[in-house]
């Protein structure tokens, strides 16, 4: 499908007439991407502009480019491809104008009034201990042992946390050049550098729309950088798994907030306030190409024509397969929505060609639900939880329990304050009384850690009981254990009334067993106590109660 095939059938389309088109200009000749575009006010007017980092053809002609509606006002030359602009406030200075940050390779170029104001640099990487002591006696020693070294390395840590130097060295195939490299770089000291992926906005303190805003950052080192905004310095530090592709950000900095990033790995990870790690919520089918969260939900686009929403705990809500890819390669490459100009709901299009298209929706333009049940733009709803309760309608006797409960409040809540708290003393006098009579069947006391359990078998009037030690302890064993029983001598008799344990080894369970006898043919059943002990303690470690099953008499 070709550009104009494309924006043709856009506007051919049944709600061609939600939308107007305010400019058509094929040979602006701007390239771009969705991330390097925004819309805002820049004069404090009211008026807002648009703001595109060109690519240029991807090697020079880099610029920095304001339009005012489809007038060219401000151009300024970028050094390296930019990843990503964004406007934001950085003080409360009236007029409040915002500046405009540019991310290009390792570093972000603040513009004040469209003039240079700033540049801050990211911090350099952790260099390899075994790198630096390679580059250090690189004079020392000849080149292929170097190059060996380098490639050791390389395979031991990968290329990620190599150096550029290591890297374009081991790049070079010609000896001669290779030798010419090494002699022209090993006096002077190695740096390792990182590169801003993308970049998003942070509410500081307040969430009005003129508020200053922090920027954050997502680096190739899989890392997020939070900047303040007036001194430009990192005030946290987070991590990723994999190096950030999209970024969504809400809530504020000095109270609470929220980053959703997409990494280049198909995670979607979330990060809070405090968290020094990502937590990865999601594992995504294909790349993503665009990110956003609302509210409670993170609405996803990717690769294979997928438009997938989860909830902020990684829960897919719904999935919806959309009639083409999210980004087609020979028709838009940027798109952006906002305020251009005085207009609220604009669309600003950038075409692949270089093409420039502008659409207004219209203010009259209505948009409805979609049921359609099969073929491309299906919802595929995966939460149950949508259907429509049937609550049924208030009766009588629910109007007047309301009243009762309304009018007596303050009587029902006491007496409910008093049930429960005379259940939890309840709970406490039991829980005491079993500590008094070692009724538990694990040890509270960390000199003697022991867990017991207990098992009936047969049906009578001959049963076997087995006993279950285990010493739980690290690496302390159990010495000098006894096993005694006690019951109803006039309805049991038991075979084995002491039985003495051997030395318990910890983590190991042991098993005992003796056999217990019914003498009574009254057919009724009662409770055998089985105790723990250790001479020459008086009270048992443990003690449990076996109740017995009915014989069954021949």
């Amino acid at each position: 499908m070709s550009t104009s095939q494309a924006l043709a059938n856009m506007a051919a389309t049944a709600n061609a007439d939600r939308w107007l088109s305010a400019l058509e200009d094929p040979l602006a000749s701007i390239y771009s991407f969705s991330s390097c575009i925004t819309l805002s006010d820049l004069t404090g007017d009211g008026d807002f502009k648009l703001v595109v980092a060109d690519l240029g053809s991807g090697s020079y002609n880099m610029k920095l480019r304001v339009y005012k509606g489809t007038q060219l006002i401000s151009e300024n030359t970028i050094i390296d491809l930019p990843t990503g602009v964004v406007a934001f406030h950085m003080d409360q200075n009236e007029p409040k104008i915002p500046a405009v940050a540019v991310a290009s390779g390792s570093h972000i170029y603040i513009y004040k009034n469209m003039r240079p104001y700033f540049k801050f640099t990211l911090p350099t990487l952790e260099i390899h201990h075994g790198e630096k002591d390679l580059w250090t006696r690189a004079g020392d020693m000849e080149l292929g042992v170097l190059c060996d070294g380098l490639q050791n390395l390389r395979r031991d840590i990968g290329d990620a946390r190599l150096t550029p130097r290591t890297q374009k060295l081991l790049m070079l195939n010609d000896r001669q050049e290779a030798q010419a490299f090494v002699d022209l770089h090993k006096g002077f000291p190695l740096k390792r550098h990182t590169v801003v992926t993308c970049i998003a906005t942070l509410k500081k303190s307040h969430s009005d729309e003129s508020a200053v805003s922090c920027l954050v950052l997502g680096t190739e080192a899989s890392g997020i950088y939070i900047l303040d905004p007036e001194a430009f310095t990192i005030m946290e530090t987070m991590s990723l798994p994999a190096p950030a592709a999209h970024l969504s950000v809400t809530g504020l900095y000095d109270v609470d907030f929220r980053i959703v990033a997409a990494c280049r790995n198909g995670t979607l990870c979330n990060l809070k306030r405090g968290w020094a790690t990502a937590k990865t919520i999601a594992l995504l089918e294909s790349q993503a190409v665009g990110l956003i969260r609302r509210e409670k939900t993170i609405t996803v686009a990717t690769m294979d024509e997928t438009l997938i929403c989860f909830s902020n705990k990684g829960k897919k809500l719904w999935q919806l397969q959309l009639p083409s890819p999210a980004i087609m390669n020979d028709s838009v490459s940027a798109m952006k929505f906002g305020k251009f100009g005085r207009e609220d709901n604009s669309l600003v299009l950038i075409t692949s060609g270089g093409g420039l298209s502008v659409k207004i929706l219209k203010r009259t333009a209505q948009f409805e639900k979609s049921e359609s049940t099969s073929g491309p733009g299906t919802v595929i709803n995966n939460n149950a939880n949508n259907a429509k309760l049937n609550i049924p309608k208030k009766t009588k006797l629910f109007v007047d329990q309301t009243a009762r409960e309304r009018e007596n409040s303050l009587l029902m809540h006491r007496v409910f304050q008093h049930d429960l708290y005379l259940m939890r003393l309840n709970t406490a006098r039991a829980f005491v009384s079993t500590l008094e009579s070692s009724s538990n069947p694990v040890t509270l006391d960390q000199g003697e850690p022991l867990k017991l359990s207990a098992q009936i078998l047969g049906l009578g009037p001959v049963f076997r009981l087995l006993i279950g030690l285990c010493n739980s302890s690290s690496g302390k064993p159990s010495r000098n254990l006894l096993i005694t029983f006690f019951c109803d001598d006039k309805l049991y008799s038991i075979g084995k009334n002491i039985i003495q344990v051997p030395m318990l080894v910890p983590g190991l369970e042991y098993v005992f067993e003796t056999l217990i006898e019914c003498v009574s043919d009254l057919g009724i059943s009662d409770q055998v106590r089985v105790f723990i002990t250790k001479p020459p303690l008086e009270k048992p470690i443990l003690s449990a109660i076996i109740n017995m099953p009915v014989a069954e008499l021949i």
